[in-house]
Parts: structure tokens; sequence; C-alpha cells
């Protein structure tokens, strides 16, 4: 079996060390990139399956690497990394065509995970239709006021703002979206908006 060659694009140098070291052991072919541009510079990089940039990076971000790759019909998923409050870039680059996003800090295995998923969807895409359908189906059995929170969650916007624009509580903010991430059987909060996205909201 052929080795997947995945692609560690972060400024900091520690994490992309430490991300190059778990994919080389877990049997990935690693290449790393300080910024998205040294990245897209690099004529020579060869095929590419996965890659996995952090979102602010000095230059180019993550969002605008995401872009700029299904500008020129790159077809390669990419999984964004991001810190505290990068949630409503993560969410437009998902919209733009990210396939999900990680926050920091995160355990090993919901990357491998991530980038196990990303690998396997790339042969067999969905029809847009289907995709749409199944995700609806899944947001189905929400209540208007849980909708509304994932409303508010998809503009990227904190408990406490939500709970404000709703005129509730930021602990009920908290019940609510906990019944959505129940009721839609999501394990993360990128799966649901993947969900949220493909339903069209």
């Amino acid at each position: 079996m052929t080795m997947r060659r995945v692609l560690v694009i972060d400024d900091d140098a520690a994490m992309r060390d430490s991300l190059a070291f778990l994919l080389d052991v877990k049997g990935f072919c690693v290449a790393t990139y300080e910024t998205a541009s040294g990245f897209l510079g690099d004529a020579a990089s060869g095929p590419v399956d996965c890659i996995v940039s952090d979102i602010r990076m000095p230059g180019m971000s993550g969002l605008e690497l995401v872009r700029k790759l299904k500008a020129d019909r790159v077809d390669c998923p990419v999984i964004l990394i991001t810190g505290h409050g990068d949630v409503t870039l993560a969410v437009e680059a998902m919209k733009a065509g990210a396939i999900d996003f990680i926050e920091k800090p995160f355990e090993d295995e919901v990357l491998l995970r991530a980038i196990n998923s990303a690998l396997e969807a790339r042969p067999t895409k969905p029809a847009d239709d289907t995709a749409k359908l199944q995700a609806e189906a899944r947001l189905a059995d929400l209540s208007s006021r849980e909708r509304d929170v994932l409303q508010g969650l998809l503009a990227g916007k904190i408990n406490k703002v939500i709970a404000h624009d709703l005129g509730i509580s930021p602990r009920t903010v908290e019940v609510y979206r906990a019944n959505v991430m129940a009721k839609t059987n999501v394990r993360s909060m990128s799966e649901l908006m993947r969900i949220a996205i493909a339903a069209g909201l």
C-alpha cells in the first residue's frame, strides 16, 4: 500500500515538529512548511493527499489557502487547526471548502481520525443533493430554539452573546447546545458545523 502524503503548514516550529513526528510514526509521508505561500511556491512538492494547516499565520492565512486551492481547482482535503477565538474563521473556511477544523489543544487521536476520514471521503463523494438531504434529516428534530442557538454557533458567537441575543441565560444556551449535539449525534463542534453547512443553514 502506498504511503499517503500529508502536509503540515504551521508557523509554530514546535507544533510543526510534533505533528510531523506523530504522522510519521503513524505511517504517513510528511512534509512541513512554515507558511502557506512557502507550500504554494514549492512547485516540486508533488501530489498531496491531505493538508493540515493552522488558520492564523503570517502572510496567507489558512482561510485564504482554502480559497486559493479551490480557485485553482486543487482537489485536496484541508483540515484547519485553530486557537480559541478562531471558530468564526474556521466556520467561514468550512463554507469555503475546508473539510474540518480542530480547536487547539487537541488529542492526537482527534487529528488522526479527521485525517483518516478526509482520506476515506475522497474517492466516493456523495452527490450534493444526497449530502444536503442527509444533513437536513439530522437537523429535523431540533426545536426552533435549538435552531436559533445553532445559527448563533454558525455565526461564530460565544454562548454569552447568543444568550444576550435570545434573551436567555448562558447556562440555558449550554443546555440547548448539548441538546443539539445529542440530537444530531455528533462528537465535535466541527462535525456539527459540517452538517449545518451541508444543510444550507
